[in-house]
């Protein structure tokens, strides 16, 4: 078996050139992440075109920088101790001092309320807001640190009234969409409306790029229907996550997540410090592995690499271990038999991949053999995390992309048939030309018997030789 889970790579200028980006890809990585919060168009630029060379089945995500609240860029390194009181203001272009610490949302004090909690750099300080006097918070540390220019700031269940989308979050969307990358993560989405403004954009100017919301605060976690409701699928960014949600909540979070995303249908990434050892170490801890592990056994669709890929001494080892971890784990998944569909547009598909899945438990299939238009299908059987692999014959080359963050499923371009006869017989030709069959394994095939634009209609089980014969 092939490995069925995806692993998304972040990649950055430090390390892109195509023979470093052929290794991970021949290792196992199915996506590239492009980190947007620290890039701008040309290193991009760089980044797709090397990634383009490699193969046209990589899809590419762009990370959006999002609604974040960061002390200002100016001033100096601010020590405080435990117990000491200072201000903090929100003024984008404020100096900060050993008095004040300002911030870049000028309108903190308005969202915020006494006895709140504002932690700085990825939780290593934290303040508790004592008071709100004319336009700043007096607020006392609970833990000795340094405050350093342009840090991350975090207020757990305060509702941020930031906009969803800014400047350069905006000047990437249209490079995205001038370059018809594949997705755009976007960060800190709290409701639906975050994931509309960006449909809006999309729409607008017919793009076919599809919406990964990041869930990285509590707001995202209670309206996760709603927002699933927009989104082609979510990521767990488990960074922010972890600050703004007790640590100990993280675990039950994740998995209610992943369970609320395979019941719609919607690929699931799972990210942060996956295998964070790996920037400096040849080798990951084992708590680490059994991370990896504990999300593909509950089922997530893709695993993410960040500062592993991106910046650190092994990204190669750290593909290479994922993948091992991988595909040692799916050999003790059953298929996903109680899983019952939601977010259901097509009732017939919904139908035939129940059936389908059923079908694999009392035949030994081989392969699921697939056409699609829009991708449907294939996130509909992939929703089941069946044992068998799945081939989607894509007629779109964004849509083959963008079933490479679908859990099992490996993509194919091909021209558009004129009858299910033709179908069956090029996609059989196509897998074994592959080596991904062979002529006497039984094979499952789901189609559309009205052609592709009407949907699938039936299922077809024969051997691979049968279907070639016979059409």
């Amino acid at each position: 078996m092939q490995k069925q889970t995806k692993i998304l790579a972040t990649i950055s200028t430090n390390r892109c050139e195509v023979e470093f980006l052929q290794k991970l890809y021949d290792a196992g990585m199915n996506a590239v992440r492009i980190n947007t919060a620290h890039s701008d168009i040309p290193s991009a630029k760089l980044i797709i075109d090397n990634v383009r060379k490699v193969s046209d089945k990589i899809a590419i995500l762009f990370d959006t920088k999002g609604p974040e609240i960061r002390t200002s860029a100016s001033g100096e390194n601010v020590e405080v101790k435990t117990g000491d009181i200072i201000k903090i203001k929100g003024n984008p272009t404020g100096v900060s001092n050993s008095e004040t610490i300002y911030v870049s949302y000028s309108n903190i004090c308005e969202d915020v309320n006494t006895g709140d909690f504002l932690l700085i750099d990825d939780g290593e300080i934290e303040f508790q807001i004592i008071d709100k006097i004319d336009n700043y918070l007096l607020c006392r540390a609970n833990n000795p640190g340094t405050v350093k220019p342009r840090k991350g700031v975090n207020i757990p269940n305060a509702e941020i009234k930031l906009p969803s989308l800014t400047g350069k979050d905006l000047v990437f969307i249209d490079y995205a969409i001038e370059e018809k990358i594949d997705f755009i993560a976007h960060s800190f989405v709290r409701n639906a409306q975050d994931v509309l403004d960006i449909k809006s954009i999309l729409k607008a100017k017919k793009s076919n790029i599809k919406i990964i919301a990041k869930i990285e605060n509590r707001q995202g976690i209670d309206n996760i229907d709603e927002i699933l409701d927009q989104t082609y699928g979510i990521m767990v960014a488990r960074g922010d996550l972890g600050i703004e949600v007790p640590a100990e909540k993280i675990p039950p979070v994740q998995r209610y997540l992943i369970d609320k995303c395979v019941a719609s249908k919607k690929p699931v990434i799972i990210a942060t410090q996956m295998l964070h050892t790996m920037i400096e170490h040849p080798r990951p801890t084992r708590a680490e592995v059994s991370d990896v592990a504990s999300a593909i056994y509950q089922r997530a669709d893709a695993i993410m690499l960040s500062g592993e890929t991106a910046t650190g001494l092994y990204p190669l080892e750290s593909v290479n271990i994922m993948t091992k971890i991988a595909n040692e784990v799916e050999r003790h998944l059953g298929w996903n038999s109680n899983l019952k569909l939601t977010r259901v547009h097509s009732p017939i598909c919904a139908s035939l991949t129940r059936a389908a899945a059923d079908t694999l438990e009392t035949l030994p299939v081989k392969a699921v053999i697939l056409d699609t238009m829009s991708g449907r299908t294939g996130r509909y059987i992939s929703a089941y995390r069946i044992n068998v692999p799945i081939y989607a014959m894509c007629y779109d080359s964004n849509i083959m992309r963008q079933l490479a963050l679908s859990y099992g499923v490996t993509s194919y371009f091909v021209e558009q048939r004129d009858s299910r006869e033709n179908f069956l017989s090029n996609s059989v030709s196509i897998l074994l030309k592959n080596q991904k069959i062979e002529e006497d394994d039984l094979v499952l095939v789901i189609g559309g018997s009205f052609g592709a634009n009407y949907g699938a209609s039936f299922i077809e089980i024969s051997t691979a030789k049968a279907l070639i014969i016979n059409n």
